[in-house]
């Protein structure tokens, strides 16, 4: 992966910042290739929670942005899997400097 820029670091966080996009990445991650109606669906059976697909849209919406999600189509359905690379990078970046040694 090419070297992040501090937009793309920023992006990733605030992505990763909201609780229910910290779900729903995880979500994906167990379960890759969801569609979004299916990610709503899925909400409900793990959380108990109904997410409308609006606010799944917005939440998928950001963290498309961000680089974390996979995305292929099947069909006319948008498939969406979790792409944890780019939070690795951004971690490796912006966190582990704070506990290298001697710090």
């Amino acid at each position: 992966m090419p070297l992040m820029q501090d937009d793309q670091i920023d992006l990733v966080f605030k992505a990763l910042a909201h609780p229910e996009r910290r779900r729903v990445l995880a979500l994906l991650q167990r379960r890759p290739g969801r569609s979004l109606f299916e990610i709503c669906v899925d909400s409900i059976a793990e959380n108990g929670q109904p997410l409308s697909r609006q606010t799944v849209s917005q939440h998928l919406e950001m963290l498309e942005r961000a680089g974390l999600l996979d995305i292929s189509w099947q069909g006319r359905t948008k498939a969406h899997a979790a792409n944890l690379a780019p939070l690795r990078k951004a971690a490796e970046l912006a966190i582990n400097p704070f506990f290298k040694k001697g710090s």
